[in-house]
């Protein structure tokens, strides 16, 4: 009998050692494959930037869709992108390092908008990926073909419902990210930008780098808001308790066209989505009213607080935007 309990201990000992070797190589293997799986989203994230390609790929959001030809070029400090609406209207948009001028033709005049430029297809994910890790799981899910070349699919879904999940598709051999899918919480499509034809150049010349417009319409620019500096606005709020992830990436106060008091308008970000907040004071006699509605992918809000117009948009939940505006707090 002892030597049977002896031989049942050692029998536990060896079943406790091999387990914890089996759960060790387990840890390290999965730890390895998510390591690579963000390794392949931080390429693509340089990939859009770094790499030099001309191609059209297509946006539908809801039932609207459009067609862009895209031509992009990076000479090792600088990057030059020209991106021309093929549907509708003609629009041109001209990118360089992030400094963006829009050719808008409007009746008889090419009405030239400038402003800061937000990331566009393909450059939509950010260079710093913490805080995307900090808000969603990613996982690879298989591969696909798209614009003729082969692809991984990687899925990153949020880690609460405060954000929307998306689907990657990433050129297996140059990184580049080909197609683009925003899923709400029932994996419902609410945008997809897909590539159907694309190719690689290594041409340094830039002549391509100009809008083609009719140059027989005059050119107007558009007239700029005043910026105005925060430190010159005596703020009576203050933002409390953002969602969970959330965290301010830019603020400015502005002097609007049409409007006689300044308009703060604040960015926050969770790494992937972007939220804007604008606060400015209800003119007397003006008529507002509490409005929440989706068109899309983009959720709006506005309500009323302490006098104020707060109105919050972005391409998330109506809950997170709710929560947004919720948080500004006006000072008694």
């Amino acid at each position: 009998m002892k030597l049977w309990a002896l031989a049942r201990f050692v029998a536990r000992i060896l079943s406790a050692v091999i387990l914890g070797f089996f759960f060790l190589f387990s840890t390290g293997v999965q730890a390895a494959t998510d390591e690579d799986v963000w390794s392949v989203l931080q390429k693509a994230a340089f990939a859009a930037r770094a790499l030099s390609y001309q191609g059209i790929f297509v946006c539908q959001t809801g039932q609207q869709s459009k067609a862009v030809q895209i031509t992009h070029h990076f000479n090792g400090k600088d990057e030059f992108a020209r991106n021309v609406l093929l549907d509708g209207p003609p629009r041109e948009m001209l990118n360089q390092s992030g400094d963006l001028v829009i050719y808008n033709p409007k009746n008889e005049k090419i009405v030239i908008e400038k402003r800061r430029g937000r990331n566009m297809f393909p450059a939509v994910l950010p260079i710093d990926l913490d805080a995307v890790k900090e808000n969603y799981h990613l996982s690879a899910i298989g591969s696909e073909r798209i614009a003729g070349r082969q692809t991984q699919i990687l899925l990153l879904e949020p880690k609460d419902g405060l954000r929307y999940s998306y689907k990657f598709w990433i050129d297996a051999e140059y990184g580049l990210l080909l197609k683009s899918v925003m899923l709400n919480n029932r994996d419902e499509i609410m945008e997809s930008i897909a590539f159907n034809q694309l190719s690689l150049f290594n041409n340094v010349a830039l002549d391509w780098f100009k809008p083609n417009i009719d140059h027989k319409k005059s050119y107007e620019m558009e007239q700029e808001n005043v910026v105005v500096s925060d430190d010159n606005v005596a703020a009576n709020w203050t933002i409390k308790e953002l969602p969970a992830g959330y965290r301010k990436v830019d603020q400015k106060t502005r002097m609007v066209q049409g409007k006689s008091y300044p308009v703060t308008h604040i960015v926050f970000s969770d790494g992937m989505a972007s939220v804007s907040l604008f606060i400015e004071p209800i003119p007397k006699g003006a008529r507002t009213k509490v409005s929440l509605s989706t068109k899309g992918n983009t959720s709006f809000y506005a309500n009323v607080n302490n006098g104020h117009l707060v109105t919050v948009v972005g391409e998330v939940p109506e809950a997170t935007i709710v929560q947004i505006a919720n948080a500004v707090v006006f000072k008694k």
